[in-house]
């Protein structure tokens, strides 16, 4: 198998599997080209995010928050705002200049210094407007940036518990959609607020420098009317776009559900159900969309209207100012253009409130999520869990889920170190339960779980998880090389260390046939690989950590004779020496283990060995000789036999 990594200190496109990314390799004719296209890309280094910090240091989800750490930037980018607003409002002054000074004067070299100066002050727009927008974008990607991370981080502390009520696709929707629309207002909606807000505030002022009648008569009887239209649209529209962020949450929540389902719908011949299904999604999103289109245009049009309107007026009263002598028309004509863009801003406003509606309803969304609190929490000063031996005690153990009836009543379970026990019983009995409250992933709601001696709630999640191994029954594989994978566990393992648990668990066969060995890539969720080699990637990737405690979740159990063969001996190695707990609806397995205790409605209700159980004819027993009528008839042999003996792992 190869093991080339690329030369150190040179970037290979070979390390790109080092980031988890599969990749195919570049053809020989495009590497040197794409070797010198990477040469020249940044480096983006990598930050730390500290895990187990919460968020409680830090102030709610604002978009004043979010930019107050860009203080001075921000004041770069007011200044480049105020300097691109001056040069575009001199447009109308020296229209009047050269109207009044030149051409009622006749001074043609008055209307020529009038056009060359209105010639210049446009480029000079040009150039002020291409560095503000540059500047604010990397002011805003900069923010979002932080912002991702944030809500990334956040989510991976949060416990098992929310994903496992909350759809994946309205997780996924806060990471891409929200996060989406926060970059459209910080491209589009906060920086064309400041232009357009400075523009009317600019363009107020030099009205009523211009005529402080014809302006008194705009601001006091035009523009409240405006106020008042937008005050009526901003509370519409609010609730409006918050609809609209829950619908595509939907959409994309169904979306990720059939891609995730699409072999049991195409083997059920689901294809137009889930058509009709989804459309119905996206009708209730379309029809979400066409309310808030529905509310803007009102309010677009409404407002031009309003606009035209007092134009005219402003028109009639100008120009009959004019005739009196009471104004000039180039004023006049100044003003009329000044007035035009007075009302140019507040339609694009509209825009920008649209943006800004958005975003609000995304920053809805997500500051919800930054709010939750693991429900698994690391105690005030909790100690680092020492090296341990693997002793597990439940004590008193009783758990129910969040408003649901108990699942465990008052387990008590003692497992020595080193010892492999197993748990079986009917489904939901409460097996997978006692495992999930071994690493913590729930907190016992009476009694304590302890390793050791140790109570798990007392130390580091890091320190306690850091010991603990876990299989379960569908293994994940994360798209990258087989290598990546085997090293998730442990990324600082050495080839060496990768080397001997390929070894351990039996990979090297399979290895072996792969044209690129364990660089060859797994592909999403490791399709491109059988159950049973996926299973023993697994276990290669928990030998290679070296847990104190392995949990097994039904590892064998969808796996057909002769890959659970071939996994059932890599088993024996990775469980030697350590304590383990099995989970499992499979006889076979559980016959080889130490103990095995039969869970029954959240109680122990038998423990003991292989012998112990069967000679006690009692519920294990049962199971037993329910097993022995049921089993597959095993490679070369004749029959179910009358008896299975127990395999027992070497010590």
């Amino acid at each position: 198998m190869s093991l080339a990594r690329g030369v150190p200190g040179q970037r290979s496109f070979s390390a790109s599997a080092s980031v988890g990314t599969p990749f195919a390799g570049i053809p020989e004719e495009l590497r040197a080209g794409a070797e010198a296209l990477l040469a020249g890309e940044p480096e983006h280094h990598v930050r730390s995010v500290p895990f187990l910090q919460l968020d409680d240091d830090l102030e709610p989800l604002t978009l004043r928050g979010l930019l107050r750490p860009h203080k001075r930037a921000l004041t770069g980018a007011a200044a480049l705002v105020i300097a691109e607003t001056a040069t575009m409002q001199a447009g109308p002054l020296l229209t009047q200049l050269g109207i009044d000074h030149g051409i009622r004067a006749g001074s043609t070299r008055v209307v020529a210094i009038a056009a060359g100066a209105y010639l210049a002050t446009a480029a000079l727009h040009w150039v002020l407007a291409f560095a503000r927008a540059r500047w604010t974008a990397q002011i805003g990607e900069r923010a979002l940036e932080g912002l991702r991370l944030r809500v990334f981080s956040h989510l991976q502390r949060l416990s098992l518990d929310y994903y496992e009520r909350e759809p994946g696709g309205r997780i996924i929707t806060r990471m891409t959609s929200d996060i989406e629309a926060m970059t459209q207002l910080f491209h589009e909606g906060l920086v064309q607020f400041l232009v357009q807000g400075l523009m009317i505030v600019v363009i107020a002022g030099v009205l009523i420098a211009l005529s402080p009648l014809l302006a008194a008569i705009t601001l006091l009887g035009v523009v409240p009317v405006m106020a008042l239209l937008t005050i009526w649209f901003r509370a519409r529209s609010d609730a409006a776009y918050r609809i609209v962020r829950d619908r595509i949450a939907g959409v994309v929540s169904h979306l990720a559900e059939s891609l995730a389902g699409i072999r049991v719908v195409t083997a059920h011949n689901r294809h137009r159900h889930n058509i009709i299904a989804h459309r119905n999604l996206v009708g209730s999103y379309q029809d979400a969309n066409n309310r808030t289109a529905h509310l803007a245009a009102v309010y677009s049009g409404a407002s031009e209207l309003i606009g035209i309107a007092g134009q005219a007026f402003i028109l009639a009263i100008g120009g009959a100012m004019v005739l009196r002598g009471s104004l000039t028309l180039g004023t006049l004509v100044a003003f009329l253009l000044y007035l035009t863009q007075f009302f140019a801003p507040i339609q694009q406003l509209v825009q920008v409130h649209n943006a800004y509606q958005r975003g609000q309803a995304a920053l809805f969304y997500l500051r919800a999520v930054l709010e939750l609190q693991p429900s698994v929490l690391e105690r005030p000063g909790a100690a680092q869990l020492p090296p341990v031996t693997g002793a597990i005690a439940l004590e008193g153990v009783t758990f129910r889920y969040a408003g649901g009836a108990p699942v465990l009543t008052d387990v008590d379970l003692a497992i020595a170190a080193g010892e492999t026990i197993a748990l079986v019983g009917a489904t939901g009995a409460g097996k997978s339960t006692i495992a999930k409250l071994v690493p913590r992933f729930y907190d016992a709601t009476e009694g304590r779980v302890t390793i050791d001696g140790i109570d798990v709630r007392d130390v580091t999640l890091t320190s306690l998880r850091r010991q603990l191994g876990l299989v379960p029954q569908e293994p994940f594989l994360f798209a990258g090389t087989i290598r990546d994978n085997i090293a998730f566990s442990r990324p600082d393992a050495s080839e060496d260390d990768l080397r001997e648990a390929c070894r351990a668990v039996g990979l090297e066969p399979m290895l072996s046939r792969l044209p690129a060995g364990w660089d060859t890539p797994c592909h999403e969720r490791g399709v491109s690989l059988s159950g049973g080699e996926r299973q023993l990637l697994a276990l290669a990737r928990a030998f290679l950590a070296r847990p104190r405690v392995l949990i097994l979740d039904e590892a064998t159990s969808n796996l057909d004779l002769q890959s659970e063969a071939v996994v059932e001996r890599a088993l024996d190695v990775v469980l030697a020496g350590r304590t383990a707990i099995i989970i499992a609806h499979r006889l076979a397995t559980a016959m080889r283990a130490d103990r095995i205790a039969v869970i029954e409605e959240g109680r122990v209700a038998e423990i003991g060995t292989h012998d112990e159980l069967v000679s006690a004819r009692g519920r294990y027993a049962a199971l037993y000789s329910a097993w022995l009528k049921h089993a597959d008839v095993r490679a070369g042999a004749e029959g179910a036999p009358d008896r299975i003996e127990p395999a027992r792992r070497s010590p």
